[in-house]
């Protein structure tokens, strides 16, 4: 939410919505509901697996008729909310996307838009015709980091920025659940790395540096996570379960799954692998036995990018550069550096940010959550960003002041650019001018 509007009165019945997909994210933004229920109420759940369908619905007492099993049946039912959260895979983001537009639904869309350009353009489009409230799930520019961050930069303390530095660090175990053995491993079968974990990242240089990209280059590849780098220990084990190296690697699936849920952890991932709500060891043993989730990290069909560079020239001629990389301890707390002309901002996504400035050569140190101390969004996922995202949108959607949602449909739309234009240069092998790349594309934007 813009810092800079007020919160709006509690409004006399609470917005409703309709979430799209029960899984991970669903359940996220629908917790949104249990947690402020004067300002959100769920009243329809679609999902295709039977259990997180049903459970979502229990949880929020949705009635039997509002729930379904395909988008395609929610959209042929008579308006049931005012609002969608569609959180389906991402190559199932057009279709609901454009027909719950049409229908005059306010939309919060869970990132990316969708996998390829064209589409994201159809979904834009679609919005802007029937002039609804679009959220895209750029959770990161609503956190307390990010609210602090902002407030620096708009304050002109460090002068004219001159370049950012900017790095996440995803987690080794992570990126081998989610990008190796998990949904988005595969290009074909999801999509590009970048996109599907980074654009949160190229979104956020953008709003920080408050210009446009003018030029793109990018490198990167999958270095490690190959068949021809398994352990020779290993032999032709290709599941954990059944390997006499597993003590030995730290991608064992023993390790990331089973162990953790010994010492009484039941949410994510293992909820990921074992989603049906009874986790024991037995099951979970059976689940990664049986699925990806077990299997040995360099027996996959993985092709996505585990290390990606982005560098950046904008239109007012400063400079970022961007470092994605799987191999980290620390998983997804963002480190920023921020170079102006008069002063160095410098933040490691966890609550911290240090201030130098050049003039009287002093340090301050800034804590966001002291700053935005805020009812509880700031304990939510993703630093306090999951639930400052849902209240924005709540708050867009009562009001009807889209100026309350800071990820909306053109500087959403702006970054998805930004983020497919950095992959066909990192294909290239060339330097992407932004303004030319936009005129190959098969739609006028």
């Amino acid at each position: 939410m813009d810092s800079k509007l007020p919160h709006p009165d509690v409004p006399e019945k609470p917005l409703t919505i309709a979430i799209l997909g029960a899984g991970n994210r669903g359940q996220v933004y629908a917790g949104f509901a249990s947690a402020y229920p004067q300002w959100l109420k769920v009243v329809a759940v679609v999902d295709h697996h039977d259990y997180k369908r049903q459970s979502l619905a229990k949880r929020h007492n949705v009635p039997p008729e509002n729930v379904f099993k395909k988008c395609s049946e929610f959209i042929k039912a008579p308006k049931l909310s005012d609002a969608v959260a569609i959180c389906t895979t991402d190559r199932e983001h057009l279709e609901p996307a454009v027909a719950c537009a049409n229908l005059k639904y306010h939309i919060l869309l869970e990132k990316p838009m969708s996998i390829n350009i064209e589409e994201c353009v159809q979904i834009y489009e679609a919005v802007v015709k029937n002039n609804v409230i679009l959220s895209v799930g750029h959770v990161l520019r609503y956190t307390p980091y990010t609210n602090s961050l902002m407030k620096i930069l708009d304050s002109k303390v460090l002068g004219d920025i001159v370049n950012i530095q900017h790095l996440e660090p995803v987690g080794f175990w992570h990126f081998a659940h989610s990008f190796v053995r998990g949904n988005w491993h595969n290009e074909a079968e999801s999509t590009f790395s970048l996109l599907a974990k980074s654009c949160h990242d190229i979104d956020l240089l953008a709003y920080y540096m408050n210009s446009k990209f003018k030029k793109v280059s990018s490198f990167g590849n999958l270095f490690h996570f190959r068949k021809e780098n398994k352990p020779a220990a290993a032999g032709n084990a290709v599941n954990c379960l059944d390997c006499a190296h597993e003590a030995q690697c730290p991608y064992s699936a023993k390790k990331i799954y089973i162990e953790p849920h010994l010492q009484g952890w039941v949410g994510w991932p293992i909820d990921v692998v074992q989603p049906t709500g009874v986790v024991d060891v037995e099951n979970l043993t059976d689940a990664l036995r049986n699925g990806n989730y077990g299997r040995c990290v360099y027996e996959m069909k993985n092709d996505v990018c585990d290390n990606q560079v982005v560098n950046i020239e904008f239109e007012n001629g400063s400079t970022a550069s961007f470092t994605m990389i799987a191999y980290t301890e620390q998983m997804c707390y963002r480190k920023t550096k921020v170079f102006g002309t008069k002063g160095e901002l410098e933040g490691d996504g966890n609550d911290t940010l240090k201030h130098f400035d050049f003039l009287t050569r002093s340090t301050r140190v800034v804590r966001p959550s002291l700053e935005y101390p805020d009812e509880g969004i700031s304990s939510s996922g993703h630093g306090g960003g999951d639930y400052g995202l849902m209240r924005s949108f709540v708050h867009a959607c009562v009001t009807g002041n889209k100026n309350y949602v800071l990820s909306g449909p053109h500087e959403t739309l702006d970054s998805h650019i930004y983020v497919f234009a950095a992959e066909a240069a990192r294909k290239t092998g060339s330097v992407v001018d932004i303004n030319e790349y936009k005129k190959t594309l098969p739609l006028q934007i």
